[in-house]
């Protein structure tokens, strides 16, 4: 069962992230059927974020009570039906409410993917299928440029935004038809539905704190390059459209290798007796500072080449970060609060990461380049590095997470 699980989770989270990537491939198309600018753009790919991060507070709630079954399968139904909605969009208006109800569907998927390993997998093994599930957020994007691009090409932009909703509302089906959640073979193993007041209370912990703000950091490098860097290798470095969808590939390979390092690396540290908080706290720290290092390069480099290794290793790093913070929402509490946590954390990863797309939009279309924005990026994901260094100890949730979390190590 852990193998079929693992197989649709990282199914679910291709299509996730293929959908987040339609409008940046159809970013010059779109503006131009639209007759708006770089700053419109912006709002178009920033409105998702801020949809899908305040989505979070209710999606890790509504999972840790009524399961990954029916929250994840239905955000991807609603979600799938908000992106083929997209293509059909007459105007800028239609496009951005499409654009808010995708974002409000995709919500469950990572918190749900944390769920779901969270009661089929033990403690202290928990980072590698983190990392393989949210693989998925770099394997598709390697994968989608050339894909959708000739989509694109071949029959236009809005079949390619039709075409992507219809194979995610195929995949809910078959989540539905296969997926059960697990449930306790004993009445006492039974968990108590988190309540309103047990959420509220992780707020009043330093460590939930540094995860959100920490995540920022993350989110907003990551997504960045995911809703930007097709438009920034097109102007920037002037290859064609064609070109890009092709160098696109090497940077998302790159982050998928990062994801599943963080995780697995996190995953070994614990078996050779680190500390699992500080464990799972040595890949996000790492990954973000060498991160925001190599983005420096990016901005500054003449060379199309070197811009483009230092984008790879940003997004390895960046990616081996997000990995681990994923790993370390599924360790730092018990089952019963993982999504809880886990969707505090990503709502401040893309609260503060909505910014990312906004942001860059209106440095580019002031400036005239992407220097600015990105050495802005660069600056965030160093910051952030610290946030999960001095603000993230102790595990949250009920008095003795701490001692639970000592004994796995």
């Amino acid at each position: 069962m852990r193998v079929v699980l693992m197989v649709m989770l990282l199914l679910i989270g291709i299509v996730n992230y293929v959908d987040r990537s339609t409008l940046a491939i159809a970013n010059h198309s779109v503006q131009q059927d639209f007759g708006i600018g770089p700053a419109e753009m912006g709002l178009l790919l920033s409105v998702f974020s801020w949809a899908y991060a305040f989505a979070q507070l209710p999606a890790g709630g509504l999972l840790d009570r009524f399961g990954a079954r029916r929250v994840l399968g239905g955000g991807l139904l609603l979600w799938s039906v908000a992106q083929a909605f997209c293509g059909l969009a007459a105007n800028f208006k239609q496009m951005l409410l499409g654009r808010v109800v995708l974002g409000l569907g995709e919500a469950p998927a990572f918190p749900g993917g944390a769920k779901v390993v969270s009661q089929w997998w033990p403690r202290a093994s928990r980072g590698f299928p983190v990392g393989l599930f949210n693989a998925a957020s770099t394997i598709a994007p390697a994968i989608a440029p050339p894909l959708l691009t000739w989509l694109m090409l071949a029959y236009g932009w809005r079949t390619m935004f039709v075409v992507a909703g219809a194979v995610g509302i195929v995949l809910a089906l078959v989540w539905f038809g296969v997926h059960r959640d697990r449930a306790p073979s004993t009445d006492e193993e039974r968990p108590v539905p988190v309540s309103v007041r047990e959420w509220a209370g992780l707020l009043r912990h330093r460590t939930t704190w540094g995860m959100v703000l920490g995540f920022t950091g993350v989110i907003y490098s990551i997504y960045l390059y995911l809703t930007w860097l097709p438009a920034y290798l097109e102007s920037e470095r002037g290859l064609s459209v064609a070109d890009t969808g092709i160098a696109l590939i090497v940077p998302y390979l790159a982050g998928t290798l990062g994801m599943l390092a963080g995780g697995g690396f996190g995953d070994l540290l614990v078996r050779r007796g680190v500390p699992t908080m500080l464990a799972r706290k040595i890949p996000i720290c790492t990954g973000l500072l060498v991160g925001g290092l190599c983005t420096i390069p990016v901005a500054l480099t003449p060379s199309t080449t070197l811009a483009l290794v230092c984008i790879s290793l940003a997004q390895f790093f960046m990616n081996s970060a997000s990995a681990g913070a994923w790993s370390l929402a599924a360790t730092a509490g018990s089952e019963r609060i993982t999504a809880s946590l886990g969707s505090l954390q990503n709502f401040g990863g893309y609260f503060g990461g909505a910014f990312a797309p906004l942001i860059t939009g209106i440095l580019v279309e002031e400036t005239g380049s992407f220097v600015v924005a990105l050495l802005a990026a660069s600056g965030i994901a160093i910051l952030a590095a610290l946030s999960y260094a001095f603000l993230v100890a102790k595990p949250v949730g009920t008095p003795d997470l701490h001692e639970v979390a000592e004994r796995t190590t």
